[in-house]
């Protein structure tokens, strides 16, 4: 087992790490810019250390910083969290020529799996369903027109190297796609470096399913369940829920077999998780991300397994505890994010939280790492915590939402509690009868006026 981990984080997912990792008897490093030297995460570690400016690429993504604060503390381990630097590779690497651990997958599994036309071809390999398209980067418009036309219109635009939305663009017809093209390659040039974009069919009313899964590189690998995504802004997680009210027990082990088996194959190392659409009882891969994933705790929840600390025993050479017959799911668990931003502009709200109180009780989970007096910096993203509840049924877990969100008392900045307020009260949430434009539609009609 490890002697001391760094946590190359920051905000609630650094905090989450910190108590897995004292759980387990193992020293904890914090690392901060200097807009979070009041972070809990730093208050709570045995050491911190300051690693540059609030500007992410001078702190949180400056790996000279980092490897000097392992060298100085002696860590020998980094766990990256999400974001940041968690899927960097380069970075993997490195602190492999430097002997120190990285917590999650091998380098050459976040290169595959980080572009998005070489994860599809490994997907198709493995046995994974995939949404019809091209087999690799579309160059040229011609064959595009081609591509689109053998699978039908309408067909999604997507950046290779792409996330969070950008770099996709929807074409409705043969007229449509050589401006969509042009403007995907465009985006993505500016957001990531590449102008490799790839085709896809557009599936109208799709429901975004991912499967978690736990491998650990010595032929073991299994699933716990899926989680259901499909409350997006933007392409933006907000809600997350598991199960999924659109699926039945016989479609949940048989995906979940088919991603556990593939993983088994690919000899994958830690948390991943299989990211499909799904519509008319068909799955559709669309992307693997080899990390740790905001929503986690709702698998947490229904399974009983602390995933973070799964990720860390594996990192140290430990095989899984457990198989895939030991996995047992109990109850409905819905996560909601609460971010600093209007809730119904979305405007960002950084600032000082005047008044806090969470919500408790039976089956209500809060991961935050905001006090009262703390102040939200405007330099990284606006999360201020995850609510998480779980009840016996997905009607008992709503009922529990419902009062939780009613106790969540955020002052001083604007929070996204009053939207959520308003989408647990939804008979359409309520029914479960929402797919992946659901949420933008609801706003766009006002829903929120």
């Amino acid at each position: 087992m490890f002697d001391k981990i760094l946590i190359a984080n920051r905000g609630e997912i650094a905090l989450r790490v910190l108590r897995a990792a004292k759980e387990l008897g193992i020293a904890t490093v914090a690392v901060h810019s200097t807009a979070d030297s009041d972070a809990m995460h730093v208050r709570l570690a045995d050491e911190s250390v300051c690693i540059g400016p609030p500007a992410a690429r001078d702190s949180y993504l400056n790996v000279p910083a980092l490897l000097a604060a392992c060298e100085i503390t002696g860590a020998d381990a980094i766990h990256p969290g999400y974001g940041f630097l968690s899927e960097n590779a380069r970075f993997a690497d490195i602190l492999a020529e430097h002997n120190i651990a990285f917590i999650g997958p091998k380098a050459e599994h976040i290169r595959i799996m980080g572009d998005k036309i070489e994860a599809k071809r490994t997907a198709l390999r493995l046995g994974i369903p995939c949404v019809p398209g091209s087999e690799g980067g579309v160059t040229e418009d011609a064959e595009a027109l081609k591509i689109a036309a053998d699978i039908g219109y309408p067909v999604l635009v997507k950046a290779a190297a792409g996330g969070g939305g950008r770099g996709m663009k929807v074409a409705r017809s043969a007229e449509d796609l050589p401006d969509a093209l042009a403007t995907a390659r465009s985006e993505a040039k500016a957001a990531f470096g590449d102008d490799a974009v790839y085709l896809e069919k557009y599936l109208e009313k799709p429901r975004h399913i991912e499967i978690q899964v736990l491998g650990d590189g010595q032929g073991g690998a299994v699933h716990l369940g899926e989680r259901d995504c499909s409350l997006q802004r933007r392409h933006q997680k907000v809600w997350e829920e598991s199960p999924s009210p659109a699926l039945n027990d016989r479609q949940r082990a048989e995906i979940g077999e088919t991603v556990a088996k593939a993983m088994r194959e690919l000899g994958y190392v830690g948390a991943g998780t299989i990211e499909f659409l799904y519509e008319d009882g068909r799955f559709y891969f669309i992307e693997m991300n080899t990390r740790i994933q905001v929503e986690h705790p709702v698998t947490e929840m229904i399974t009983g397994i602390d995933l973070v600390n799964e990720q860390i025993k594996i990192a140290a050479g430990s095989p899984l505890s457990f198989a895939q017959e030991d996995v047992v799911f109990t109850g409905h668990a819905i996560e909601c994010r609460i971010n600093a931003e209007h809730p119904a502009t979305f405007r960002p709200s950084p600032g000082k939280i005047s008044y806090y109180h969470p919500p408790g009780g039976l089956g209500v989970r809060v991961d935050s790492a905001v006090y009262q007096g703390y102040t939200i910096p405007p330099h990284y993203d606006s999360l201020v915590g995850k609510l998480i509840v779980h009840g016996r049924t997905r009607t008992e877990a709503l009922m529990r939402l419902r009062r939780a969100l009613d106790e969540f008392i955020v002052d001083g900045i604007d929070t996204t509690i009053p939207l959520f307020r308003t989408l647990v009260r939804n008979a359409d949430i309520q029914n479960g009868q929402y797919d992946i434009h659901w949420l933008e539609k609801f706003l766009a009609d006002g829903g929120m006026d």
